[in-house]
């Protein structure tokens, strides 16, 4: 298996490049009758998409994503469902000038170094705009968790650079560009935006997604743990450096007494551990952050080598996001989507028959 594909019962595979005629997916193991059609993916798809606001890439694709498959009068029908959608906006002139060269800091010299042969058009396959499959996947993995479990799933972007929120209102993450959820500093992130596009470089960010109403018990001891699963979901995410559970790496300023989620009749006391124990979900709300590295496709100069490994500048042109992480809040739930149905199908297939075990916290 050349590794295009994510999931043991729920599977995503996905297919096609930045610059390609299409973008597509087999999403395997979705159980049927779910009502699925091509509207239920049009808000997530969107909430992706480039060109949402001038903070992004100003590549405009439609996204129209057409069901090829596994679905029958609005229902799934147990079998492979494939999802595609074609690519309307290419400008594969803007990297006419990288068919020689590498741009430091991406993948172009290590695609070269794997396969002996590249897509230079926008990345290729290396391209987040792979991602708009994952999403669409993620699309019918949320809507099985809601249906069968009343799981919810959302994210917002935590970090921008140097600033964090100050407050946490969910219900403010979509009313902003950045997916921010404190409406005060929108204003100032919209100003700090501006000026380091002006510039001409880029910026990382921190993404947090969170799932409430996961049942006790999912995920697996050892080497299939809910934590380790989130972690390659998240680190599979196009220039993301770290992934973290819970409290993540503030846990190695921690006391053991400080960090341990007491227990009592009215529930847990605490989440520092994200929901997970002993890689089995405990309950309560799954949280991981997932950090990004800044863009690598900017207007200053970097050094770099062509394919006769001689000394060359390059400048990215074409249309970039001067911050990945701005639009990497709706991937994020899709990948925690997905590792969540997974988890639930592996669940039921090998404990489905022990029940609801006492005391359960809530």
């Amino acid at each position: 298996m050349s590794s295009n594909s994510f999931g043991k019962l729920f599977t995503l595979t996905t297919f096609g490049e930045s610059h390609g005629p299409a973008i597509g997916c087999v999403v395997d193991g979705c159980p049927p009758g779910l009502e699925l059609d091509t509207d239920d993916f049009a808000m997530d798809l969107g909430r992706r998409a480039t060109g949402r606001s001038r903070h992004t890439s100003q590549r405009r694709e439609t996204d129209a994503i057409e069901i090829l498959s596994g679905v029958y009068e609005g229902r799934t029908t147990g079998t492979p469902i494939g999802l595609l959608i074609r690519n309307t906006d290419q400008r594969s002139k803007d990297y006419g000038n990288l068919l020689e060269t590498f741009r430091p800091g991406h993948a172009d010299y290590t695609y070269w170094q794997k396969y002996g042969i590249r897509d230079p058009r926008g990345g290729g396959r290396s391209s987040a705009r792979e991602t708009t499959m994952r999403v669409a996947a993620g699309v019918i993995a949320k809507k099985w968790l809601a249906a069968r479990y009343g799981i919810r799933i959302r994210g917002c972007l935590s970090q921008l650079g140097p600033h964090r929120p100050e407050a946490m209102d969910w219900d403010v993450v979509e009313t902003n560009p950045f997916f921010w959820p404190d409406a005060d500093q929108v204003p100032m992130l919209e100003a700090y935006m501006d000026a380091l596009r002006k510039s001409g470089d880029s910026v990382g960010a921190k993404v947090t997604v969170v799932a409430e109403g996961v049942p006790p018990g999912w995920g697996a001891p050892i080497y299939d743990k809910l934590s380790s699963g989130i972690a390659s979901a998240l680190m599979s995410i196009n220039a993301v450096k770290a992934v973290e559970i819970g409290d993540g790496i503030e846990a190695a300023a921690q006391l053991g007494s400080a960090h341990r989620d007491s227990m009592g009749v009215d529930g847990f006391a605490s989440n520092h551990a994200g929901g997970i124990l002993g890689g089995i979900s405990s309950g309560q709300p799954v949280v991981a952050h997932m950090t990004l590295k800044p863009t690598s496709s900017i207007l200053i100069p970097g050094d770099s080598i062509d394919l006769q490994g001689r000394p060359v500048e390059v400048v990215t042109k074409g249309r970039h996001d001067p911050c990945v992480g701005i639009r990497a809040t709706p991937i994020a739930e899709a990948m925690l989507a997905l590792v969540l149905a997974d988890q639930a199908l592996l669940h039921r297939a090998q404990c489905g028959d022990v029940g609801e075990v006492l005391p359960r916290l809530v």
